[in-house]
């Protein structure tokens, strides 16, 4: 590599790093995998700085790094089936372990990712709070439902709010096929379910820290005040769902029993309050169990999502290996 070809090189690393974290939420957006995105964004590190030498500038750095995690991420996702959430897979079930038999393999349900991995918290609060909304499980979900360009399109002017322009550019598209398939992914979506996504008021802030101490408690009681009547748990990689308090309780107090004694810790995934649940180990402290992204609906907890693929998420979200 020539000296100046190397300096390119290096301005390349250097502008991958400065858009790391937009990369990182459109590969996820893209993908529904937090580690997959994140493999995604290493690969495109790769390649553009194998192929630094040849960028002309006909394009902004930018749209061109882009191109690459696009045409990176179209590789990655060519599985028939999408990711989802297990409530967009089948119905709800009682709550039986013998419900627990079928389990969804990694490449089929949505995982976490950390707000901060694809968000900068820092920035206007209008700004992160519809960041955060496209973040959420629901809409990630959903997102995997539209064809990879209007997935593309939609993500890149809706989310990112690319001019069309600059979208067509990277897709080696027309601006009217690119508003095209905007308009068809607006359409797709308008049928998904609202999910109401407010900042958090000083009420749910404290529904929040009551939920952690009755759920370090496991005081059914207590819990049973937190949800809604129609509350729903959900435990990926497991197909299976619940849907009702009553149903999420009997659960906790049956075959969830061994969660007493948890402890919590706090953090941010998908755009929700997250908590990492962590299980008494006989040999000592507490291990880790499950990643808990919560949903508020006004006053009441609409939804427990139990990622229990902890030895993925944990590391990737910054949560400890062990409490001692």
């Amino acid at each position: 590599m020539t000296l100046v070809a190397s300096a390119v090189a290096d301005q390349v690393l250097g502008d991958l790093e400065q858009h790391r974290r937009e990369l990182t939420g459109f590969c996820y957006r893209m993908l529904g995998s937090g580690a997959e995105a994140e493999d995604a964004v290493q690969e495109t590190f790769v390649k553009a700085w194998r192929s630094a030498d040849r960028f002309e500038g006909r394009s902004s750095l930018r749209t061109w790094l882009f191109r690459i995690a696009h045409n990176v991420c179209i590789d990655m996702s060519r599985s028939p089936q999408r990711r989802a959430r297990p409530v967009d897979l089948g119905p709800a079930r009682p709550p039986d372990p013998e419900h627990l038999a079928e389990v969804l393999p990694e490449d089929r349900w949505i995982t976490p990712v950390a707000d901060e991995a694809v968000i900068d918290l820092t920035g206007d609060p209008a700004s992160v709070a519809a960041a955060r909304d496209s973040i959420r499980l629901a809409f990630v979900a959903a997102l995997q439902r539209l064809p990879a360009r209007q997935r593309a399109a939609l993500v890149l002017c809706e989310v990112l709010a690319w001019p069309a322009r600059d979208v067509a550019e990277l897709l080696d598209a027309s601006v009217a096929s690119v508003n095209s398939a905007l308009q068809r992914a607006r359409a797709t979506l308008a049928s998904a379910p609202a999910v109401e996504t407010p900042e958090l008021t000083p009420d749910q802030e404290e529904l929040l820290a009551r939920y952690v101490d009755a759920f370090e408690r496991y005081d059914m009681d207590a819990l049973a005040a937190l949800l809604h009547d129609d509350a729903i748990q959900s435990m990926p990689p497991y197909a299976m769902w619940l849907q009702g308090r009553d149903d999420l309780l009997a659960w906790y107090a049956g075959p969830g029993a061994a969660c007493a004694g948890s402890r919590l810790l706090p953090g941010g995934a998908n755009g929700c309050p997250a908590f990492a649940q962590y299980r008494a180990d006989p040999a000592g402290g507490h291990s880790p169990w499950a990643l808990q992204v919560l949903e508020l609906r006004r006053d009441r907890i609409a939804a427990v999502h139990s990622f229990l693929d902890t030895g993925e998420s944990f590391e990737r979200l910054g949560f400890p290996a062990h409490l001692d």
